[in-house]
């Protein structure tokens, strides 16, 4: 009897400890912001997974996301890499304020801040 109560906490400590990786993805929290610091609402977002795709506009990691009304859009089930990012709306992009993430932690929800001009 005491083998089976150890058998059954033993696995339970062994789910308990994976599932954590798998409950949560490796995700990317986007907020945008314009040059004063206020929220962008309706900026698109797109992620590349190298500089030629970058520069080319050509195959993105996941389909565009839009920021909500508080300017942010959250991106879900990426690898734990560094990405490229490319953000517009209107006239107004990225280009002068970063391009590059840092590298995603994994299993976690990562944020960056965007600003755009």
């Amino acid at each position: 009897m005491k083998k089976n109560y150890f058998f059954l906490l033993f696995t339970a400590c062994i789910l308990l400890a994976c599932a954590p990786s798998q409950i949560l993805k490796t995700s990317l929290r986007v907020t945008v912001l314009d040059e004063l610091g206020n929220p962008v609402e309706g900026a698109s977002i797109l992620l590349y997974g190298n500089e030629s795709d970058y520069r080319s506009s050509k195959n993105p990691v996941v389909p565009k996301a839009v920021t909500n009304n508080k300017g942010i859009a959250k991106i879900s089930e990426l690898e734990p890499k560094s990405y490229f990012i490319d953000v517009r709306k209107g006239d107004m992009n990225n280009f002068g304020g970063g391009i590059q993430t840092d590298t995603l932690q994994a299993s976690r929800i990562n944020k960056i801040n965007v600003v755009i001009e």
